[in-house]
């Protein structure tokens, strides 16, 4: 006897009890492949920065513990670092780093202050954004070329202050300028990536905020400090670390056509020391110690500023 069938089910579909948990259809491998996918392709990304960043760091901190001339390849100890703080040159260029950090948030408020009156829309905006970043695209050689003739005792600027009656200015010979000078000359031919990094943080910015103070009276430094800088606190610190590195580790080719380290070692920066001693002194070991001191004062001072900026966007 043939069994009646039974029609098919008509209706809404039936829903899964509260407690029961649904099996996705690829099972617990898809959900594992999932989970994995983005450590696989991370993985070219590390493994290039361990073969080409962290291992060769590491071998030079190894390298800052041996010996030159004599000594080559032997272990000496701390010997390296010793010699480093007794040489009043590498001293020299640590007070130069204390210097650039104090310079440092002018040299973070020029191109944020012209990105804002770039994103506010002050007339000529398009002609402004071109001209500050034209600087960025010059060669370091060509920057210093250029204002070692503007610069010069004889140059331009001080036949200008010259005719105002304020006498010429040793800027390239005069320890007590030089430096500023140079790190002046490398912030104008700079800041023009930090002005386009802020711009585009400005896209991100809710323009509703910036209505909402405009309403309520707010002036223009009330608004940089309650609206602007919180909304970009990410983008400053990101145009905050990445100026410091570049003051500290970008600004070899302006030294070197511009003084040369001098004048009396006034302008010596931890990474033309490097230069000198390992081109020029043959001297690699203590130039890997140098090398390492410069890499932890990065560290240190990158930290610090984080942390410094997270704790000032709190308190606005």
């Amino acid at each position: 006897m043939t069994p009646a069938l039974r029609p098919a089910p008509t209706g809404p579909p039936r829903r899964a009890a509260p407690g029961s948990r649904a099996t996705p259809p690829h099972g617990r491998g898809g959900r594992r492949s999932e989970r994995l996918a983005p450590y696989v392709l991370l993985a070219p990304a590390l493994l290039i920065l361990l073969l080409l960043r962290f291992w060769p760091l590491l071998l030079g901190v190894n390298f800052s513990f041996t010996g030159d001339g004599d000594r080559d390849g032997l272990a000496v100890g701390l010997d390296n670092y010793r010699e480093l703080f007794g040489d009043p040159l590498f001293r020299g260029a640590l007070r130069n780093v204390g210097l650039l950090v104090l310079l440092l948030p002018v040299a973070v408020a020029i191109p944020g202050l012209l990105a804002t009156f770039i994103y506010l829309r002050v007339p000529g905006h398009r002609l402004y954004r071109s001209v500050y970043f034209f600087p960025a695209v010059l060669s370091p050689v060509i920057v210093g070329a250029i204002f070692n003739l503007l610069l010069a005792f004889d140059g331009p600027l001080n036949a200008l202050l010259g005719g105002a009656g304020l006498g010429p200015v040793d800027w390239l010979g005069d320890p007590n300028v030089a430096m500023f000078v140079v790190v002046g000359v490398h912030v104008w031919a700079t800041f023009g990536m930090a002005l386009v990094v802020f711009l585009a943080g400005f896209a991100t910015l809710d323009a509703s905020l910036l209505d909402a103070a405009r309403v309520d009276g707010a002036s223009l430094p009330q608004t940089i400090r309650h609206v602007i800088v919180p909304s970009l606190s990410r983008t400053i610190q990101f145009v905050v670390v990445t100026t410091m590195i570049g003051m500290l580790t970008s600004m070899f080719g302006l030294l070197y056509v511009m003084t040369s380290g001098g004048p009396e070692g006034s302008t010596y920066l931890p990474e033309y020391y490097i230069w000198i001693q390992q081109g020029q002194l043959n001297r690699p070991a203590l130039a890997s110690a140098a090398s390492t001191v410069l890499f932890l004062i990065m560290l240190v001072v990158g930290l610090l500023q984080i942390s410094l900026l997270r704790r000032a966007v709190r308190e606005a």
